[in-house]
């Protein structure tokens, strides 16, 4: 696949991050076939040029990479597996990439598929939200061969400025769960500080300012703690999605012997909003959590 020659491209889940990356190559002059299981999400898609497709396998067929970029687990081996899946028309030689964040587990049996049948597989997990996706930003984290990070590389640098190779099929789901552990490590820090700060009397944007230039400043702090300040909970990474993050994080890490007490406080805090209707707010809304446990009134 040379950075030069136009693609044939199979692209199936169009949802707020995957419209954007789609367009991306699009706008770089490849062939796309797009599936959804709302065939309306493509419509933007197709009017710019793309066919739509009534199954996965339809939008696979005859590809030189096919991208899948759904919800969960299920969905993925459903696209994937299934008896439309995308591998059942996948020709030999081409190469499937999932962008879904999803379990290593599956992303090794899916490659093990992928290789029966001659077909390379990366997992490739991506980290920035809609607004990387949008702006071409993203992190893209991938486990598998070396030969398919090369071969599919000049189209995942049309979608994100930092794409790394991390190892074996499973290899980019892991590195994506390190991500999610460590976002909620900072999620915690960053409401229960503000949650002090208000107690203390003091104005939260000025400590915003004052901390994010510091050692403790993060992405949250900057970008996530004024929303809290201004009690906005509009998504740029839903609630119901962390939660299902997490999930796979504390799963893997129990299967692998290990005991993380933060991850395990972060699954239930946003297990807690999930259960009381907050599963589309944004992951900045822990704060009505973290609040409701120091039983303190809101910011």
């Amino acid at each position: 696949l040379g950075p030069c020659r136009t693609m044939k491209v199979g692209w199936i889940g169009i949802g707020v991050m995957g419209r954007h990356m789609a367009g991306h190559l699009i706008s770089a002059g490849h062939q796309l076939a797009v599936f959804s299981r709302t065939a309306s999400k493509c419509e933007p898609l197709v009017a710019r040029g793309a066919t739509l497709a009534r199954t996965p396998r339809e939008a696979a067929e005859g590809a030189d990479v096919v991208f899948t970029m759904v919800g969960r687990p299920d969905d993925v081996e459903a696209v994937t597996l299934g008896d439309d899946g995308a591998l059942s028309g996948m020709p030999p030689g081409s190469i499937l990439v999932d962008h879904t964040t999803s379990t290593p587990r599956l992303a090794v049996h899916i490659a093990a598929w992928a290789a029966a049948q001659g077909v390379l597989s990366l997992d490739a997990p991506v980290s920035g939200g809609d607004i990387g996706a949008e702006a071409a930003s993203l992190s893209i984290m991938c486990g598998g061969p070396p030969t398919a990070v090369e071969r599919a590389m000049p189209l995942l640098e049309l979608m994100g400025k930092n794409v790394l190779h991390l190892g074996p099929p499973g290899a980019g789901q892991h590195t994506k769960m390190c991500n999610q552990i460590l976002a909620c490590g900072n999620m915690i820090g960053m409401t229960e500080a503000l949650i002090y700060a208000h107690r203390a009397g003091l104005d939260a944007e000025d400590v915003i300012r004052a901390i994010g230039a510091g050692a403790a400043g993060s992405w949250a702090v900057s970008n996530l703690g004024p929303r809290v300040v201004k009690r906005d909970f509009a998504p740029g990474f839903m609630i119901e999605h962390m939660s299902k993050d997490l999930g796979i994080a504390l799963s893997e890490a129990e299967r692998m012997g290990l005991n993380l007490p933060g991850l395990a406080l972060a699954h239930q805090l946003y297990a807690s909003l999930l259960r009381h209707g907050h599963g589309k707010d944004g992951t900045q809304a822990l704060t009505l959590a973290l609040e409701d446990t120091a039983k303190y009134k809101s910011l």
